[in-house]
């Protein structure tokens, strides 16, 4: 990080320039640590053998493993953004999964939940969320 001014003479003209830095080493060690971080459990949760799946508070797919793509027939491009409870889960129970995940976003967590995935080759997948 560096701040550059002009260096005036008594008439105004200009004889060079003055730089201000700041050492930031630190700064960028614990950026590049933090990124490696990230990108390890980024790669632990993409190759977990067990699916993986997220959704935002609206409800929209925003993680989806390779397990999870393996599981239903859908690529993670496929499936994210999409909402995750009418586009995934069989009809029947789109309304209590519905439930149970806005329960999770305000913090009300359920375990072993079963839950019947539609794939994408029209085949029903019962998972148990934990």
């Amino acid at each position: 990080l560096v701040n550059a001014t002009t260096r005036r003479d008594p008439d105004y003209n200009i004889t060079g320039v003055v730089g201000v830095a700041q050492d930031v080493t630190e700064s960028k060690k614990h950026d590049r640590a933090v990124a490696a971080m990230a990108n390890e459990l980024r790669q632990l949760i993409d190759t977990a053998n067990a699916p993986i799946f997220g959704i935002d508070v609206d409800g929209f797919v925003n993680e989806w493993n390779e397990k999870t793509a393996a599981i239903t027939g859908y690529s993670r491009e496929e499936a994210m953004d999409k909402p995750l409870v009418t586009t995934f889960i069989v009809s029947k129970l789109q309304k209590a999964v519905q439930e149970v995940m806005e329960n999770a976003l305000r913090g009300n967590e359920t375990s072993n939940y079963d839950l019947e995935f539609r794939t994408k080759s029209g085949e029903i997948r019962y998972l148990l969320v934990n």
